[in-house]
C-alpha cells in the first residue's frame, strides 16, 4: 500500500535534507572568511571601546549557536515545499489538502532553529503530524450499533465498479463475527444481475436477503427489509443501491428517497482507494445530494499512491471507517490512522 508515493516522499526527505546542509555549510564557509576578514581589521585597531567588546562578546556566542543549528526562510522553505507539492499533486493528493499541509509545515518550519544534521528529521516529523491532521478520527461502528435503535439501518452509495457490494458483504461479514444479526436489502434494482450477486453473498454468509423484481421501486424494498428486521429481531439492515455516477440526477433523485423512507441510521460511500481524485469528487457529491457519515474505500491493498485515502475525509470531513484489502470476506481492515503515516515512511 502506498509504494509509490512511500518512495517518492522518502527521496524528497532525503533531498530536502542535502540541499539544506550544502546551504549551511556555505553559510559556514562564509562566515569563515568573513571572520578572517574582521580579524585582520581588528588588528590594526589599536583601541576598543567597553561597549564594542560587549557586542563581540555578544557576536561570539550567536555565532557559536548558528554552528549548531539553522534557521529556514520563506524563501528556503517555498523551494523546499514546490518538490514536495509536485509529489503530493502526483500522487492524487487534493488540492485543498495540500494547501493544509502547506499551511501547518509553513508555521512549524520557516524562522524556526532546527539543529544542523536534523533538518530530514524535522520536516519528517511536520509531514506526517500535517497529515495525521487531515483525517477525521473513526468512530466505533461495533458500538454504534449495539448502543443504537434496533434495527439499524445502513444505507450504502457509490458508483458502479466501486466494490459496493462486495465491500456490503464483507462488512456484514465483520458484524456476524462481531454478534450482530443482519438482513440485506436489495435495492438496487436497475443494474442487470445485481440481485443475483447479493443474493449469491447473501447465501454465502447465511443471511436473509430481502429482494424484489428488476425496475421496482428500491425504496420499498428497503421498506420491506425494515420490516422483516423488526419482526425477526434482526440488529441491522443494510441496504444495497444501484450504483451510479454523480451527475445522474434522476438516479441521485432515487437515492434521495431512499433515504426519506428508510430513515437510516448511517449513510455509507464507498469509493475506490485507486481512483484517486475521482473517488474524492464522487464523495463529495454524495455528500452534498444526501449527506453521507462515514466511508470505506476498497481496493486500498493495491493503491500505490494513497492521495484518495489522505484526501478523502478531510475534503467529506467525514472519517473513513475501514478499507478493502483484498476478495475475502475477511478483507476488510478497521481503519487506522497511525498505520497510514507508518506506510507512507513517516
Amino acid at each position: 500500500m502506498f509504494g509509490f508515493f512511500k518512495d517518492k516522499l522518502k527521496k524528497f526527505l532525503h533531498k530536502a535534507s542535502e540541499t539544506e546542509k550544502e546551504k549551511a555549510e556555505e553559510k559556514e564557509k562564509t562566515e569563515g572568511r568573513e571572520r578572517i576578514e574582521e580579524k585582520a581589521k581588528k588588528e590594526k585597531i589599536e583601541k576598543k571601546e567597553i561597549t564594542e567588546h560587549t557586542e563581540q562578546k555578544s557576536g561570539f556566542f550567536s555565532k557559536i549557536k548558528e554552528k549548531f543549528s539553522y534557521k529556514l526562510t520563506e524563501k528556503d522553505f517555498d523551494k523546499i515545499f514546490e518538490e514536495l507539492e509536485t509529489i503530493l499533486i502526483e500522487n492524487n493528493v487534493a488540492i485543498e489538502a495540500i494547501n493544509f499541509i502547506k499551511s501547518e509545515l509553513k508555521g512549524e518550519l520557516i524562522n524556526r532553529e532546527i539543529k544542523k544534521g536534523e533538518i530530514e528529521e524535522k520536516i519528517k516529523t511536520c509531514l506526517a503530524d500535517s497529515i495525521e491532521k487531515l483525517f477525521i478520527e473513526p468512530f466505533d461502528l461495533i458500538e454504534k450499533i449495539k448502543q443504537g435503535k434496533k434495527p439499524y439501518v445502513i444505507v450504502f452509495f457509490g458508483i458502479n465498479g466501486s466494490g459496493k457490494t462486495t465491500t456490503i458483504a464483507k462488512l456484514t461479514q465483520f458484524l456476524k463475527k462481531n454478534n450482530i444479526s443482519c438482513v440485506l436489502a436489495a435495492s438496487d434494482t436497475f443494474r442487470a444481475a445485481s440481485i443475483e450477486q447479493l443474493e449469491k453473498h447473501a447465501n454465502n454468509l447465511e443471511v436473509k436477503l430481502i429482494k424484489q423484481q428488476y425496475g421496482a421501486d428500491p425504496a420499498a424494498v428497503a421498506f420491506d427489509a425494515i420490516a422483516y428486521a423488526k419482526s425477526h429481531g434482526i440488529s441491522a439492515v443494510l441496504v444495497d443501491t444501484a450504483g451510479r455516477m454523480h451527475t445522474q440526477n434522476n438516479l441521485m433523485k432515487e437515492m434521495e428517497k431512499i433515504v426519506r423512507v428508510a430513515k437510516p441510521d448511517l449513510k455509507i460511500f464507498i469509493g475506490e482507494a485507486i481512483t484517486g481524485n475521482d473517488a474524492i469528487e464522487q464523495a463529495k457529491a454524495f455528500n452534498e445530494a444526501v449527506g453521507i457519515d462515514a466511508i470505506i474505500l476498497s481496493k486500498a491493498d493495491i493503491d500505490e499512491k494513497g492521495g484518495a485515502t489522505i484526501s478523502v475525509s478531510y475534503i467529506t470531513k467525514k472519517p473513513i471507517l475501514f478499507l478493502g484489502v483484498g476478495q475475502q470476506y475477511e478483507n476488510l481492515k478497521p481503519f487506522n490512522i497511525k498505520e497510514i503515516i507508518n506506510n507512507l515512511g513517516l
